[in-house]
């Protein structure tokens, strides 16, 4: 990687006046700020449609992208929608936050509004879409069209034919729901058309889109319905295993997930074809990608299903090497960031260095009482990427003005004082060794608590911090671009600081 700043903030976040972030006008304002502060990576949250909780890490497909992040004024300017009707819709009380209640009642009606003005099955850009996705699109429209027609519930709580997927009966609601099926791929090709014009903005401005792939994906997916095979399900599409981590001292139960596990065999008895497609598909959307939960690569915990908690799971060997040769062999250099966050064994940290990818430093973590921790600055080395905080730590200057001795600790290991914000753990990124650091944007801002933007093994309140209008300004830019200058993270001298 080439020495460079990067700033954290998912689509979702950006302002608007439809209730939430999306890729047209404000995504594009977004680039342009990262252009003036010599900013040269965005990096955003997985892009799918959110399930569960809202979480961009449970979605309903891991090929599909969100119909949220639809920017609607581009429809208007297309004439597939009216302004005036869009602005009499409640989207929500507060421009700072999500409504994502508000969100699921009114947004589908309004992408149906431009459905219905703008669908030409004909049309050459969408029948060259639905082409280039056959692999998934298909499927993916089938499954949120029975979604639909039973009321939202989870694919194992379909009827039997349709739940295990008996080809007459899937057949049959596909005819007598095409139109349905229609809107969902026509959809799709709005998301990614509009994708691409913002992708082809960004490079134009040389920034480049850090994207998040999580390890596993949702169990309501049309992932796991479509192929139930490559996952550890019984004969009537229940899960043997889920995923999670244990217990640790942080936890006393452990974490959870849920997750279906891979039938990593299974996988590999194919070349690994299923994980191919997706890491391409991901590249499509972005430059370099996070990869979630690297560990689970060498070894991963496995849950009987119907456990209480993650306690009494156990370890089992992943794929490791091997899936990662494969994907290297079918598509080239792996533009990758390991999370290799959390306990590591020798034989993660071996993965990781038969790989050759960067890991992560978050310096929250660094400032343990004892001082000894792989977190702290003067232990990185040029191979990795900094951030002061990730989207599951609080704020920065939450973490600091919250007392205790890790503030205290951080503090002192800073050389900050009593009243140390978030541009001091900014600072300390910017000038560590490590090639790329990167800070969300709460962070530049010097927000609190209240702009968390998730709180992991919690539901309710997540995803729905949003920048306000105005909040990205000339001398906010221009700092930035002289804390990129001092450390070498952005071209030109400290001195020309316009």
């Amino acid at each position: 990687m080439a020495r460079a700043a990067g700033i954290l903030l998912h689509i979702t976040s950006l302002p608007s006046p439809y209730g939430v972030g999306t890729l047209g006008r404000e995504a594009c304002r977004f680039l342009d700020f990262l252009e003036r502060c010599g900013v040269k990576v965005w990096q955003i949250l997985p892009w799918g449609p959110t399930g569960y909780g809202d979480s961009p890490y449970q979605s309903f497909s891991t090929f599909a992208g969100n119909p949220y992040l639809i920017d609607l004024e581009e429809l208007a300017e297309e004439g597939l929608l009216e302004k005036e009707a869009l602005a009499a819709i409640d989207w929500g009380e507060d421009p700072g936050r999500v409504d994502y209640e508000k969100l699921f009642a009114h947004r589908f009606a309004v992408l149906e509004e431009a459905f219905s003005q703008g669908f030409d099955p004909s049309e050459e850009g969408y029948r060259s879409f639905c082409q280039e996705q056959a692999h998934w699109l298909p499927d993916y429209a089938l499954f949120m069209s029975i979604k639909e027609q039973y009321s939202q519930r989870p694919w194992w709580e379909w009827p039997r034919p349709l739940r295990l997927r008996e080809a007459a009966e899937l057949a049959d609601f596909a005819q007598e729901h095409r139109g349905r099926i229609a809107f969902w791929q026509f959809v799709q090709y709005l998301f990614y058309r509009q994708w691409r014009e913002m992708r082809a903005y960004a490079a134009a401005r040389g920034v480049k889109i850090l994207g998040d792939l999580p390890i596993y994906v949702a169990r309501d997916s049309a992932d796991v319905w479509a192929r139930p095979e490559l996952f550890l399900l019984d004969g009537e599409g229940f899960p043997t295993e889920v995923a999670g981590v244990p217990p640790d001292g942080f936890s006393a139960d452990g974490q959870l997930w849920g997750n279906p596990l891979y039938r990593w065999d299974v996988l590999e008895a194919e070349g690994f074809a299923w994980w191919i497609r997706r890491v391409q598909g991901a590249y499509a959307f972005c430059d370099t990608l996070r990869m979630d939960h690297f560990r689970g690569f060498e070894a991963y915990y496995s849950i009987p299903a119907g456990n209480a908690t993650a306690a009494g799971g156990e370890w089992r060997p992943g794929p490791g090497l091997k899936l990662f040769q494969a994907l290297q062999d079918a598509l080239g250099e792996l533009p990758i960031v390991a999370e290799d966050l959390g306990f590591l064994t020798p034989a993660v940290h071996r993965l990781l260095q038969e790989t050759g990818f960067p890991g992560m430093k978050v310096l929250q973590f660094a400032f343990e009482p004892w001082g000894d921790s792989i977190y702290l600055p003067h232990k990185y080395t040029s191979d990795c990427v900094v951030y002061t905080g990730t989207h599951d730590n609080d704020t920065s200057t939450s973490f600091l003005q919250g007392g205790g001795p890790q503030a205290a600790f951080c503090r002192e290991y800073l050389g900050a004082g009593e009243e140390a914000g978030s541009w001091a753990l900014i600072r300390a990124a910017w000038q560590s060794a490590g090639d790329l650091a990167i800070a969300p944007m709460q962070d530049f801002l010097a927000l609190g608590r209240e702009a968390r933007m998730n709180t992991p093994s919690t539901i309710g309140g997540n995803w729905q911090w949003r920048l306000l209008p105005g909040q990205l300004t000339d001398d906010l830019a221009l700092r930035i671009r002289r804390m990129g200058r001092l450390y070498g993270r952005d071209e030109g001298k400290t001195e020309d600081w316009k």
